[in-house]
């Protein structure tokens, strides 16, 4: 950890410790670290996170309960494991849907503490085994024991905007550009190109493509990723939103001739798929005098009208 992370996670624990009482997406924690437990505290932060419009909520080791000071931990998750399991796959596997949790150890002068920050259930709840959980002020239940808990989460999954919600979660400044294609924005847009990365984030974040982290970090949103993602696989819950064009043999749909997958964002691949789909039109040839000529049966323009009215 650089000397960067580690004051940001200094500062973060002193804010969560200023809290007057544990909030429904803030755990604290000394010991008891079972696995099975870790896993339905995630399942709950990360839901009642949702419920309280956080990005984040987070499980603490190392801080007494209602002192909120700071005793330090024996809870080494990166050294622990299930069977011959490390901990954090385990957890992966039986988190559904994925959850993109991060784990981070540090040592402050009064002890060792583990951070294990949760993001936010952002498309349905974050479940454990397959139950999900809720925090009802300290206490971690079921959710299916609280319906009106979880009407009022579908509810905020139904309001919230899909562009805003997060594609992915917990990435730094590079990271952010090495899976957007932050040089096609410029050229689209007419602008000239940053001379640090500082600024490319700050532009991406004044037009909605990421969002800075409570560590940070930064959220993809969903609209960043379809417009600007180099590859759609990089992105858990998009992949299937690439665009796919085909071509059939006949009026039917039952033989394919030509298939073809464009898996970056929108408006990276839009001139691509163009390109793509007049080389497929018929073509006709004359002859004029000495000259021969192409007509293409639809023009370009009307081809760029009929893809941009398009869905994803």
């Amino acid at each position: 950890m650089n000397n960067i992370d580690k004051q940001y996670y200094l500062s973060l624990i002193d804010e969560l410790r200023n809290l007057t009482n544990e909030t429904e997406y803030v755990e604290f924690k000394v010991g008891n670290d079972s696995p099975e437990m870790i896993g339905e505290y995630i399942s709950a932060i990360s839901n009642s996170a949702s419920l309280h419009e956080r990005d984040t909520g987070y499980l603490i080791y190392g801080i007494e309960d209602e002192s909120h000071e700071i005793v330090g931990t024996s809870f080494r998750p990166k050294l622990s494991k299930v069977g011959n399991e490390e901990l954090e796959n385990w957890l992966l596997k039986l988190l559904t849907p994925h959850v993109d949790f991060k784990f981070v150890d540090i040592d402050v002068e009064t002890g060792h503490v583990v951070v294990i920050e949760i993001p936010a259930a952002r498309v349905q709840p974050t479940a454990f085994k397959g139950i999900e959980y809720i925090r009802i002020g300290s206490y971690k239940k079921k959710l299916k024991e609280f319906p009106e808990k979880e009407r009022k989460l579908w509810r905020i999954f139904d309001i919230r905007p899909y562009e805003t919600m997060p594609s992915k979660q917990n990435v730094s400044d590079s990271t952010v550009t090495e899976l957007l294609d932050t040089g096609a924005f410029y050229t689209l847009m007419k602008l000239p190109v940053p001379s640090t990365r500082d600024g490319i984030i700050h532009d991406f974040q004044e037009y909605g493509f990421i969002k800075r982290m409570d560590n940070g970090h930064y959220v993809i949103t969903n609209m960043g990723a379809l417009l600007f993602a180099k590859d759609f696989r990089s992105f858990d819950y998009l992949e299937n939103k690439a665009i796919r064009v085909i071509r059939y043999k006949g009026s039917g749909r039952t033989n394919a001739i030509r298939d073809q997958f464009f898996r970056k964002g929108y408006a990276v691949c839009f001139d691509e798929i163009i390109t793509y789909i007049m080389s497929m039109l018929p073509q006709e040839e004359t002859i004029e005098t000495a000259l021969r000529e192409e007509f293409i049966m639809f023009p370009e323009k009307a081809i760029r009208e009929m893809l941009g009215n398009l869905r994803a």
